[in-house]
């Protein structure tokens, strides 16, 4: 890149009639084609999602180009992920867990933001409130398959990063102090984004 940025820079100096510009050899040039070959592609344009319940991937899209993928675990036949166009805009960072009223979590109890049992783990990303998320496990045995009661779940480290893009590209930008602070204090933060962003699940 050095050698690429020397004869863009000596090409400006002959252009204001100080000297003439080195002509490069046929195997400089090369190189600054490689250079130019490698320089990293600028996407702009918004940030959507979208997830398959069959493939068990979900892809983060700007401007319509995949700029990420994760795999994921979905809901089973008998609790399936529901398909269709939903919009994020509600994000708890250190979630607690309540069990949902529903017949599979009878019995089970309340869990604490950060508590080792706690199965949403880092961050729950709903899409369709309050029963539908996008959530870390400490279960990552079971991403590519359908194993949960119709959330999303990612694992801890891809959930992590996917609610930070999110945030970051939302209006929500936090520095890594305050995720930070709100991990070691061992309390949820809950914010709702200044910019929702499309998911689209389907097969």
């Amino acid at each position: 890149m050095n050698l690429l940025i020397s004869f863009l820079f000596a090409a400006l100096v002959a252009q204001d009639g100080s000297t003439a510009a080195p002509q490069p050899t046929p195997q400089q040039q090369k190189q600054i084609q490689q250079a130019q070959q490698q320089q990293p592609q600028v996407i702009a344009g918004p940030i959507t999602l979208a997830a398959s319940t069959k493939k068990k991937i979900l892809e983060v899209r700007v401007g319509g180009v995949t700029t990420k993928r994760y795999d994921i675990a979905v809901g089973t036949k008998a609790h399936p992920t529901p398909n269709g166009t939903f919009v994020v805009r509600h994000i708890v960072w250190n979630p607690a867990w309540v069990p949902p009223d529903a017949s599979w979590a009878k019995g089970k109890k309340a869990t604490p933001p950060g508590h080792p049992k706690n199965p949403m783990k880092v961050v729950k990303i709903f899409f369709q409130e309050p029963d539908y998320y996008i959530h870390g496990t400490g279960d990552e045995d079971s991403l590519g398959s359908a194993a949960s009661h119709g959330c999303i779940r990612l694992s801890q480290k891809d959930a992590f990063a996917l609610g930070r893009y999110i945030m970051d590209h939302a209006g929500a930008e936090k520095s890594d102090e305050w995720y930070a602070g709100v991990f070691s204090r061992g309390v949820s933060a809950d914010i709702h984004l200044p910019k929702g962003v499309g998911l689209v699940i389907g097969p």
